[in-house]
C-alpha cells in the first residue's frame, strides 16, 4: 500500500476503505526464525492451513491452525482460540494476524511456492 499521508487518521482511513485486493498484502504475519532461515523472508501472507503461534493477547502462547482468513474485518480465527458468549456457547476468536507467528507453512499451492522461490 502506498504511503499517501503521515497524518494517522488518514492513515487509518486508507486501511479501513482498502479494496481487497490491497487488504490481502495488509494480511501478512512474522515467519518463525526457523522459517525465515529457510526461505530467506521476514513474513509471510496469511493462508488457511497454515499453522500459528498466538504471540499476543489473552491467547498468548497458544498453537493452532488457520481455520479461516476474513479480509472484510483483517482477521483470522485459529483452532484452539475461542471466546464463550453469555449462554455459554463456544465461538471462534477472530485475532489480528500482526499479532501472530507463522510457524508451518501449507505449501500445497503452486502459487505460494512460486512466491518463496522468487
Amino acid at each position: 500500500m502506498v504511503m499517501i499521508s503521515k497524518q494517522p487518521r488518514k492513515q487509518r482511513k486508507a486501511r479501513f476503505n482498502a479494496p481487497l485486493h490491497m487488504r490481502q498484502k495488509l494480511m501478512h504475519a512474522l515467519l518463525s526464525p526457523e522459517l525465515r532461515k529457510e526461505h530467506g523472508k521476514r513474513s509471510a501472507q496469511v493462508k488457511k492451513g497454515d499453522t500459528v503461534k498466538v504471540m499476543r493477547g489473552d491467547n498468548a502462547g497458544v498453537e493452532g491452525e488457520v481455520l479461516s482468513v476474513d479480509l472484510k474485518r483483517c482477521m483470522i480465527t485459529v483452532t484452539g482460540v475461542s471466546a464463550f458468549r453469555a449462554d455459554g456457547t463456544e465461538v471462534p476468536r477472530p485475532i489480528h494476524p500482526s499479532n501472530v507467528m507463522i510457524t508451518k507453512l501449507e505449501l500445497d499451492d503452486a502459487e505460494r511456492e512460486k512466491i518463496f522461490s522468487r
